[in-house]
């Protein structure tokens, strides 16, 4: 019995610590870059997601065995920026039905396939994500680059990544006559607060 009892310590040990997304304290938005002959006027809008969720497997001891597994509802992105109720509407319907196709493509998936990652000091780690994002039908390997604390009960990530719409089979929207364009790449920035 007391063999059992030691493999079962050494079993515990070895297992990462499970923390889920606690979505009302954390934040995921996409900001996306007008182009073309009168961009310097146009609008760079900021979607913001109301809905996701996730799980985050943290191995202090072997961070390159952690791992992050990150859902979003499509259908939950709406504007974050401060402009008429006009243009709100039009950019999430574009978003909604031209762009991301959301009846379709309901659901937007972050798979993390291999993690390195650098201690900066105790508890506060410098960490690449490599894994799989599904968008729009298509799944392409993404990198994602982030800061990790380890605080009470958790860990807090903040970091952001660009990824190409085209690659993800999506069409650039322009309005104007073509004269604005939105750009091909988009930036996203998140902030993770994942708890036991």
């Amino acid at each position: 019995m007391q063999g059992d009892s030691a493999a079962n310590v050494a079993t515990t040990a070895e297992e990462p610590a499970v923390y889920r997304v606690n979505s009302r304290e954390s934040r995921f938005t996409v900001q996306a870059f007008a182009e073309g002959l009168f961009s310097a006027f146009g609008h760079n809008p900021k979607l913001k997601a109301g809905d996701f969720s996730g799980e985050v497997q943290f191995h202090p001891d072997r961070l390159e065995a952690s791992s992050l597994q990150f859902s979003v509802k499509a259908d939950s992105l709406s504007v974050s920026d401060d402009v008429s109720e006009k243009d709100r509407r039009e950019i999430e319907r574009m978003m909604k039905e031209d762009v991301l196709e959301i009846s379709k493509y309901p659901d937007i998936i972050f798979q993390s396939k291999s993690v390195t990652a650098d201690r900066i000091y105790e508890g506060f780690y410098r960490v690449k994500i490599s894994g799989r994002l599904s968008l729009h039908g298509n799944t392409r390997n993404q990198l994602i680059d982030s800061q990790v604390r380890l605080v009470e009960n958790g860990l807090r990530a903040e970091g952001e990544a660009t990824l190409g719409q085209s690659d993800f089979g999506i069409k650039r929207v322009s309005v104007a006559g073509g004269t604005l364009k939105v750009k091909d790449e988009v930036k996203i920035s998140f902030l993770i607060v994942a708890e036991k």
